[in-house]
Parts: structure tokens; sequence; C-alpha cells
């Protein structure tokens, strides 16, 4: 009987030609992660030195130019400095952005609290327009935007502006009323107008008569209150007869 073929060797053979096996299976395996390691090393190792080729400040070189951070023309000025230059001229043009908007903030802010109120001064009969004018003081005011001359206000800054006036009347004739009129380069508008009855039978008539409007006012318009009738008597005190505006 031969020993060699018995079925206990067979199973010995088998073994050492398996754990043979797994021996070079595991060699393999180790060499092959071993390998996917250097091989990924090496390659953060090219992606680092070229990244810091390109983001290195140039040197010099007796060059009139260079290649540099992403194949930027550096003639003789490092990206560094560049980067730096770059920076402060945005910096300095996001202050500049900052001071207009504050400039514009303000200025809208100043012609929104422009006002002026008017109080009477005296008054001036017209005979070939039969009409009398009123001459005003400043009694409050804010702002540039609105100038005071005698009988006329001019306004220097174009907006929407509310006015209003009232006139204390101490005459006889049955009404009474005044006109604010608008002038702007030659041309006349009348913006508004009042008109109140006066009482009879009575040995001092009184009545007021007060409007109001919203009105858009061009820049270097003119705006005058005339009472449409000549010698036209009027109670001239700052509490009863008054003009004003102001910008919304």
């Amino acid at each position: 009987m031969n020993i060699h073929n018995s079925p206990a060797s067979v199973r010995r053979v088998n073994v050492e030609v398996l754990k043979r096996f797994l021996v070079c299976t595991a060699v393999c395996t180790c060499v092959g992660v071993m390998y996917m390691q250097w091989t990924y090393i090496w390659m953060l190792r090219s992606e680092m030195a070229e990244f810091r080729q390109r983001f290195r400040p140039l040197e010099s070189t007796g060059d009139e130019g260079g290649i540099c951070c992403d194949s930027a023309v550096c003639y003789g000025v490092s990206c560094y400095h560049r980067f730096h230059e770059r920076r402060s001229h945005e910096e300095g043009r996001d202050k500049r952005d900052v001071m207009k908007q504050r400039k514009q903030r303000k200025r809208r802010e100043t012609e929104q609290h422009t006002f002026l109120h008017l109080v009477p001064v005296s008054s001036q009969s017209y005979s070939d327009h039969d009409t009398t004018v009123l001459s005003w003081a400043v009694g409050q005011s804010r702002g540039e935007g609105l100038q005071v001359s005698t009988d006329t206000v001019t306004v220097e800054a174009e907006g929407t502006y509310f006015i209003y006036s009232q006139v204390l009347y101490k005459d006889t004739p049955w009404a009474m009323g005044h006109v604010i009129t608008k002038k702007l380069k030659g041309a006349e508008t009348k913006l508004m107008k009042c008109l109140k009855s006066m009482p009879i039978n009575v040995s001092q008539p009184l009545n007021t008569c007060y409007t109001a409007g919203i009105h858009f006012l061009e820049s270097g318009s003119t705006l005058q209150l005339s009472v449409p009738r000549q010698s036209a008597e009027l109670i001239l005190t700052a509490h009863a007869t008054f003009m004003g505006l102001f910008n919304i």
C-alpha cells in the first residue's frame, strides 16, 4: 500500500499549499497598500510644491518680468505686494463709497428737515395791479434750501413742499382773500387761493383765511403772497398772519 496517496498525506499537502497562498496574498496586499500610500504622499508633495511655486514671490533675476500668481506678469513686484496694493485699493474704494453714502444721507436728511416760517413785517399796495403784497421776516427756519428776500421766498433745493398761509383781515368788503403765486423763468402760476366772507353790520369786521397744500417746487422758483385788493386792511401780527413751507 502506497502511504503517499493516503488521505492524511493529501490533507497535509493541501494545508501547506493553502498556507503558502495566504502568506503570498497577505504580502501582496501589504505591498499594494504601501505602494498606494506612497503614491498618494508623492501626489500631495507634488501639489504642495506646485502651490508654493505658484504663490512664491518673484525673485529678482535681472529680467524685466516674470510669471507668478497664476501667470500674472509681476514686472519685478512680488505677488504679495500686488495683492496688498489691490486690497488697499479696494479698501480705499469702500471708504469712499461709505463717505459718499453718508453725504447723500446727510443731504437727504437736511432736505427733509428744511422748513421756513415767516412772520409779517409790512404790506405794500400797488394800484396798477390792484394788489397788496406782504413783506416777511424769518420767524423760524432750518436748512439752506429756502431763502427769503423782502416779499418773496426763493427755493434753492427743489422738492415736494407743504405750503401753508393765513391772513387776518380787517376790512369792510363782503369778501377778502389772498393768493400764493409761483414764478419760474418768467412764467407765473397761482398755486393756492383763499377766499373768506367778511361779517356785516359790525363796527370792526374781522376774519381769517387759512389755506394749505402740497406742491413740487423747482430750484430757482419764487413764491409770493398777495391780496388781490389795493390798500387792503390787514392785521400784521405773528400769531394772526403768517406763511411757511417745509420739505416732505
